[in-house]
């Protein structure tokens, strides 16, 4: 048996039954934001704001995936990709985020699916990646406890329509990010801040992946039902012992507030006593209902990060110390290459006996991509996928619970705050023409994939 060490990987490496494929969201991709009676989302109202989108951008038409789904599942398809992982636009669906059904969004990802199905390639879709419908953000959006209500109609619609033909569903999209970047830093939409937003926001999250779940139980025979969880390796700046003592405060706000509800285990009250303050918003019944016997848990891996106490950091008194300021080697995001942190990250949640299955849903690097001769050779990017898969290697040759692994992203895409500047994808995009040109990363991992 080849060791993780050795340069050369093969998928054969980890085993027949292994997950290969790659990840997308809907408002990265698909453009069309406001045809054929898709409502407003967050996101649309967020970008027009400005001075939100790093250079003003916005994904009203991004990478057009509305209108070039086939040539999309085609290019996968050629590149020997056989899962895919999309998320459902909830304004596309539902207008008004509940009531009338948006029939022309229902078809396109109709279309979608069985586009995927005839090309062989397995729809794996993410119920909610960050595109919650304007009109219910103006009622309170995932503040307000009706959340619970509006979420469980958005997947009841998805379940009945899709359901006979998607069996790989995610509940919701990292939680953590959307829940702490949009209402708490303020940096994502809808732009909201403070822990007044953040903890009724969170405990709602906690309620909605789990409701998800029990719902896609019920309605979708024979589904795998998992939800995803943004995670990175927690180590403290300077071995001392206010150091050490931040950095598992900090590991529990990030790598464990919504995972471990969901296992049984409450709040990691103990170790981040800022979760306290969530007692307001739990009523009787809640920390049962936050429990769901997920199928599997999709961990999504970029870096690590180094903390040290900061006395001025109100509530966590916790500071990020900048990759850039720590002279290692970097992304375009500022994210630390630290290919250790993904094997790392595994074994910390094989360690919960409740987890079933773990998949890496999530997991790649935005570098400067230059075109030359027509090719990209995106020598960092193929370097990071090896070496980071390297130690999804070591961790399946040890036994670990590891059974899949999708590379964010497919595309170059709409990267959020920081609008078209970072590129993720195994496929350049030329934002002007819409021209689609597979990088090298995107053909080693083809050939990889064909290994």
């Amino acid at each position: 048996m080849k060791t993780y060490k050795e340069a050369i990987l093969n998928a054969s490496d980890f085993g027949e039954d292994f997950i290969w494929g790659v990840s997308t969201a809907a408002y990265q991709i698909e453009g069309a934001h406001d045809l054929h009676g898709k409502g407003p989302s967050i996101w649309d109202k967020f970008t027009a704001t400005p001075k939100t989108i790093l250079n003003g951008d916005n994904a009203n038409v991004s990478c057009d995936f509305y209108h070039r789904y086939k040539e999309d599942i085609l290019l996968m398809k050629s590149m020997n990709i056989d899962n895919y992982r999309f998320s459902i636009s909830w304004p596309r669906v539902l207008p008004n985020g509940t009531g009338a059904i948006n029939k022309a969004g229902i078809e396109f990802y109709n279309d979608v699916i069985n586009f995927c199905l005839d090309q062989n390639i397995t729809p794996w879709v993410t119920l909610y990646h960050w595109d919650l419908p304007q009109n219910l953000e103006e009622k309170g959006g995932w503040t307000n406890r009706d959340i619970l209500n509006w979420f469980s109609e958005f997947t009841k619609v998805c379940a009945n329509a899709f359901g006979d033909r998607v069996k790989n569903w995610m509940v919701l999209n990292e939680p953590m990010v959307f829940i702490g970047a949009g209402y708490f830093l303020g940096v994502h939409a809808p732009g909201k801040k403070g822990l007044k937003n953040f903890l009724p926001a969170a405990h709602h999250a906690v309620l909605c992946q789990a409701e998800g779940g029990r719902l896609l139980r019920k309605l979708v025979p024979k589904a795998h039902i998992g939800t995803t969880f943004s995670c990175s390796q927690i180590t403290p700046y300077r071995n001392n012992k206010r150091d050490r003592k931040t950095a598992v405060q900090v590991d529990a706000l990030l790598n464990r507030l919504f995972i471990e509800p969901a296992l049984g285990l409450g709040y990691p009250i103990n170790e981040a006593p800022v979760l306290k303050k969530l007692q307001p918003y739990i009523q009787s019944t809640d920390m049962e209902d936050c429990q769901f016997n997920f199928d599997f848990i999709g961990i999504q891996n970029y870096t690590r990060e180094k903390v040290k106490y900061s006395l001025f950091v109100p509530y966590i008194k916790a500071k990020i110390v900048k990759a850039s300021k720590r002279n290692v080697q970097t992304t375009l995001m500022d994210w630390e290459v630290y290919p250790p942190s993904i094997y790392n990250m595994i074994k910390k949640y094989n360690d919960y006996p409740q987890i079933k299955k773990i998949i890496i849903t999530e997991n790649g690097a935005a570098f400067k991509d230059t075109m030359f001769e027509k090719k990209i050779d995106d020598t960092q990017r193929k370097d990071f996928l090896k070496r980071y898969l390297g130690q999804v290697l070591k961790a399946k040759q040890e036994g670990l619970n590891i059974h899949g692994y999708f590379v964010w992203t497919f595309t170059d895409n709409f990267e959020w705050a920081e609008g078209y500047h970072p590129r993720f994808g195994l496929v350049h995009i030329d934002f002007k023409t819409l021209k689609r040109t597979i990088k090298e990363s995107g053909k080693w991992f083809s050939n990889f994939l064909s290994s």
